[in-house]
């Protein structure tokens, strides 16, 4: 069973920018030396793009394999074009979840964070009371495989929502396993 590590439960954000404060409080301000690293723009011209019906297709696997392998020894990712999920679906995930988030407090809470686990409304990754704190709230869940799920999560999620993820999980899974078998293609890895 995959197992992600836990978290420590902390107040939702959303409960805390409801209530009148007069000041964020300290665990959410970020000192000077945790100031975000501006990178240069010119490099994202130049972030690998993969074509995923490139890679299907025999008259330009070979150059896509190789631009492959080129993006994961030199870049370590990549962006994944042409990957066959609908824009359609993508845009449907989106709104589903947008759904969500705009819940009720009360119902969300219905998928909380159990103690100790990451899955679930919350915040991931909270080891410490000291530990500063991103200003968001989450919601982090397993879907694929099945047998991973949370019961107490995916099963009692909104309908519309469940059903949309299914879809979506299940095409996304099929990108991953197409994408996995090139890059075994590309290390020499037979099945």
């Amino acid at each position: 069973m995959a197992k992600y590590g836990g978290s420590l439960l902390v107040p939702s954000v959303q409960e805390l920018a409801e209530n009148p404060m007069v000041a964020v409080p300290p665990r959410y301000i970020r000192p000077e030396q945790d100031a975000p690293v501006i990178s240069d723009n010119t490099l994202i011209s130049k972030f690998p793009v993969i074509d995923m019906q490139s890679l299907l297709s025999e008259e330009s696997v070979d150059s896509e394999l190789a631009n492959l392998d080129f993006a994961c020894r030199e870049w370590g990712f990549f962006q994944l074009v042409n990957h066959g999920v609908s824009l359609a679906l993508v845009d449907k995930v989106k709104k589903e979840i947008q759904e969500f988030f705009n819940l009720s407090m009360e119902e969300k809470k219905k998928y909380w964070q159990y103690p100790g686990e990451v899955e679930g409304f919350g915040q991931a990754f909270v080891v410490s009371e000291e530990q500063r704190l991103d200003w968001g709230d989450l919601f982090f869940m397993t879907t694929l495989p099945v047998h991973l799920r949370k019961p107490h999560l995916f099963p009692k999620l909104p309908p519309s929502l469940r059903d949309t993820l299914e879809v979506y999980s299940t095409e996304v899974n099929a990108v991953a396993m197409n994408l996995i078998s090139r890059m075994a293609k590309v290390l020499h890895i037979k099945d």
